[in-house]
């Protein structure tokens, strides 16, 4: 699960992590009003999305989804992206005013970009440097890893990509914790000197601290600041959640914004299936993550790209199973369904209702190819044959995925 930055930035500041102060709005009169509290002279205004590079990002007109150039004098939509600089009242006005209700796109939202239904007015800051800090399991060796970096407000991809070796990185072991040693390592990596090295590692410290207590998957800083007066202050956030801890974190839960989530993922955790919104216009439905992968990997093999990673799991009803075709058939990118089955716990006849079962509900428009193996498997193609539903049959997988590639083609 993830938040938004304003979110994050309030459980940091309960570990002791410095933060600049701010507050939330969802109208262009809170913002003002926000900013008349703060007081300035300078304030931050943010839009809170659930995708990074807001700062690079562009607007398009939410109502015909038309690109509008940010260039253009006097459009109400110009500017800076979705992170502007505002040195007055009426710039935080017209800031507002040009983000709330209208989509930003961004590297990471995809060119369907994100409306803005909130932003978040912050304090400005003096900055001296900005750097980069993340937290993450390392789960090669069930270890914390730190990783921090002298190129902060930049993508860390591409410094991962281009020049490594600016990316520092830490273990901590979490029956240990972390120690003033690493906090001091880090500092001097990233170039920090005099007083601000106490400061850079008790921020460390709090940021870990953070981490763990919130059952977190990510905890990202960046930019991490070092300001004119030697202070060291997370400028940005960005934190996502274990979701199988969440039921011990209760007022984490509740900052969950389900506006920013995919409509077909939260349709599948209703009933306990896996699923994730892929790029191509295959429909896949797998038991078994492993599986699933195979599935996916094959699809590409044979040029094609799959549409979505779905594991209906090994111990899947036929509602499940029923619940799993409709959330594929409801994409309208998608222009065919291969439906790749190993039956152990899993019963292949089982699988046959549910399908049936959906498609006397929602209908077919696309081919569907189905594959069945393991236990019941007679009995689930029989079932199959039998209906009235246009399926065609694969004996394998590879059979399977020649035949759903050709069916789009």
């Amino acid at each position: 699960m993830k938040i938004h930055e304003y979110q994050g930035k309030s459980i940091l500041r309960k570990f002791g992590v410095p933060t600049p102060k701010g507050s939330v709005a969802f109208s262009v009169e809170e913002a003002v009003a926000a900013a008349k509290e703060l007081g300035g002279p300078i304030w931050v205004v943010k839009s809170q999305i659930h995708a990074g590079g807001r700062g690079k990002g562009r607007f398009v007109n939410a109502s015909n989804d038309a690109e509008l150039d940010a260039a253009a004098a006097g459009h109400p939509l110009a500017g800076d992206g979705g992170v502007r600089l505002a040195r007055s009242i009426e710039e935080v006005r017209v800031a507002a005013e040009a983000m709330l209700g209208n989509v930003l796109v961004t590297k990471q939202t995809g060119k369907e970009g994100r409306e803005v239904g909130r932003i978040y007015i912050e304090d400005g800051c003096d900055i001296a440097d900005e750097l980069y800090v993340s937290v993450v399991l390392d789960r090669s060796n069930n270890k914390i890893l730190v990783m921090a970096s002298s190129e902060g407000g930049t993508d860390i991809e591409d410094v991962a990509e281009e020049t490594p070796e600016k990316i520092h990185k830490v273990w901590i072991d979490p029956a240990i914790g972390f120690a003033g040693y690493q906090g001091r390592q880090l500092a001097f990596a990233l170039g920090i000197t005099g007083k601000t090295v106490r400061k850079a590692g008790a921020f460390l410290d709090s940021l870990y601290r953070a981490y763990m207590a919130s059952d977190c998957d990510m905890v990202e800083v960046n930019p991490l600041v070092v300001t004119g007066g030697g202070d060291v202050i997370a400028l940005d956030c960005k934190m996502s959640f274990d979701s199988n801890a969440l039921y011990r974190q209760p007022e984490i839960l509740e900052m969950r914004d389900l506006a920013e989530e995919d409509d077909a993922e939260m349709a599948a955790a209703k009933y306990n299936l896996s699923y994730v919104n892929l790029d191509g216009n295959i429909g896949c439905m797998v038991n078994g993550a492993g599986l699933a992968m195979s599935t996916m990997d094959i699809i590409q093999y044979k040029g094609a790209e799959p549409a979505n990673f779905l594991d209906v799991g090994g111990g899947a009803g036929r509602e499940q199973v029923a619940a799993a075709f409709r959330i594929i058939t409801a994409d309208p990118r998608v222009k065919a369904i291969l439906v790749n089955i190993f039956g152990g716990i899993m019963k292949c006849d089982v699988i046959a209702e549910g399908i049936i079962e959906a498609v006397k509900e929602v209908g077919l428009e696309v081919p569907l190819v189905v594959r069945l193996a393991g236990t019941n498997v007679d009995l689930g193609k029989k079932i199959l044959a039998e209906s009235d539903i246009n399926v065609i049959p694969a004996g394998d997988l590879n059979e399977a995925a020649d035949a759903v590639v050709a069916a789009i083609q």
